[in-house]
């Protein structure tokens, strides 16, 4: 290194982005050079959390976040392996007086947080870490007696009357010193992955702003009325972005509220509406926090133990979308496609997994989590537990949602199905709406349903009402 003066080093994580960032903003102010690094994980070929499609997001938002930092004098370093290992070095060989990190809200991120925070102790370096993924963190939004809430509606009650914090700064100029070893920009091929195929949306700060503001400008308004329509472009679509930290809850919130200032009626319902979906991300946030066990457990211990079918060629049905449900098979093709599936078709196909193939709701939770760009894994878990009547305020297990009525209801022209599933577009509506009559297939090449949606359900009511009776 040139410089005799001790760098401090920002470690990003999941937010790749130079404005309204906690710790950077932080960092960047110490009035020191920054030597902002990021680690790339070493696992090879599969993992149960992700796959091509996001890695492939996330080098692209790697690049994006490399750019942004040259526009402001900083130069991204790029390191492969365990990150306390690979922190360790960086340290050592910068001498740097400070670290700088925003804090992960899942298990898996804060116990590396704990064994970094013990590695800065031993080597004597600051270690400044900032709650930054949520607008209120887990422990600020409680009952009156101090504990967890386990019901959304009266935790969201409490989390809309907090005042929310403001965005900070764009960061100022920085300085990194020379003569660090960096790898390249990652591409899939570190992870031993091929490219993934398939029409991803735009990756980097730039685009997730452009997002947010076409959504709050088109969207957002008539979000109450459309949101569940996955025909209609009626989302806001920056669900990957809060995923990567591409742009910031603080700024999400501040926009929308001010975009929201002034409207009434059904336009202002759509904005709280939006709001009240920015609640549902904290909440499963806090289940995570507090119940770390959900990942591993059903959420309610009174489902515990619960009866699951074997996985076999009806699990692969459903994950290719092959199911003879125009639907369900619409929804797990835009996954396969395009790394994302509307939030209505993601209860759909989820309710379909584990009530009418009565398969463990845990296998669709990684399933998506491999394909899902945008896939988090407390948002992730709380709506599979939610669909599997298993969770936090989830659905009971009565309720059971009819793939047939749903398309009736929510793609009554049949427009998202016919966008997916190609074998249909010359179906008429009316089929897609109701199991075939007559035993064939609706279309040429597309199979006949691989279950009766309603012997199934009588089924798991009969598997459910048996696990109660037997713990009683």
């Amino acid at each position: 290194m040139a410089s005799d003066t001790p760098p401090v080093v920002h470690w990003f994580r999941r937010d790749f982005r130079i404005a309204d960032n906690r710790a950077l903003h932080a960092a960047t102010t110490a009035g020191l050079p920054v030597v902002p690094v990021y680690i790339l994980s070493g696992w090879k070929k599969r993992h149960h959390w992700t796959g091509p499609k996001r890695q492939h997001f996330l080098c692209r938002s790697l690049g994006s976040l490399s750019k942004n930092l040259g526009t402001i004098g900083g130069t991204l370093v790029v390191r492969q392996g365990d990150a306390v290992a690979e922190l360790r070095q960086i340290l050592r060989e910068t001498k740097a007086s400070a670290l700088y990190f925003n804090e992960d809200p899942d298990p898996f991120g804060k116990k590396t947080e704990a064994e970094v925070r013990k590695l800065c102790g031993e080597l004597g370096v600051e270690c400044h870490s900032f709650h930054d993924a949520t607008l209120h963190a887990p422990d600020e939004v409680l009952t009156q007696g101090g504990q967890p809430y386990r019901v959304f509606t009266p935790y969201s009650r409490n989390w809309l009357n907090l005042e929310k914090p403001a965005p900070l700064p764009v960061a100022k100029k920085i300085t990194t010193p020379g003569g660090l070893e960096s790898l390249p920009l990652p591409t899939v091929a570190v992870w031993d992955m091929d490219e993934p195929e398939g029409d991803f949306v735009e990756a980097g700060e730039r685009a997730a702003r452009e997002r947010l503001k076409r959504a709050l400008e088109a969207k957002v308004g008539h979000y109450q009325a459309l949101r569940d329509f996955p025909a209609e472009e009626a989302t806001s679509r920056i669900s990957q972005d809060l995923r990567f930290g591409l742009i910031s809850i603080r700024t999400v919130y501040a926009k929308c509220a001010e975009a929201m200032a002034g409207t009434r009626g059904k336009v202002r319902e759509g904005f709280e509406t939006f709001i009240k979906e920015l609640a549902w991300r904290e909440f499963y946030f806090a289940i995570l926090h507090h119940y770390p066990e959900v990942l591993d457990h059903e959420f309610n211990p009174e489902w515990r133990g619960l009866w699951w079918a074997e996985p076999d060629g009806k699990f692969e049905a459903w994950q290719q979308g092959r199911t003879g449900f125009p639907i369900v098979d619409a929804g797990m093709r835009q996954l396969l496609h395009a790394g994302f599936m509307h939030n209505r078709v993601r209860m759909i196909t989820a309710m379909f997994l584990t009530k009418d193939l009565h398969l463990d709701w845990k296998l669709g939770e990684s399933w998506f989590l491999q394909h899902l760009i945008d896939g988090e894994i407390a948002s992730n878990n709380g709506g599979w537990q939610w669909s599997a009547g298993t969770g936090a305020d989830a659905a009971p297990y009565f309720r059971i949602q009819n793939p047939w009525s749903q398309t009736k209801r929510y793609d009554p022209e049949g427009k998202y199905i016919r966008k997916w599933v190609p074998e249909l577009a010359n179906v008429p509506t009316a089929r897609l709406m109701e199991p075939p009559k007559d035993g064939r297939p609706i279309a040429a090449g597309y199979p006949l349903p691989i279950v009766d949606h309603h012997a199934e359900r009588d089924r798991t009511l009969a598997i459910f009402k048996k696990h109660k009776e037997q713990r009683t």
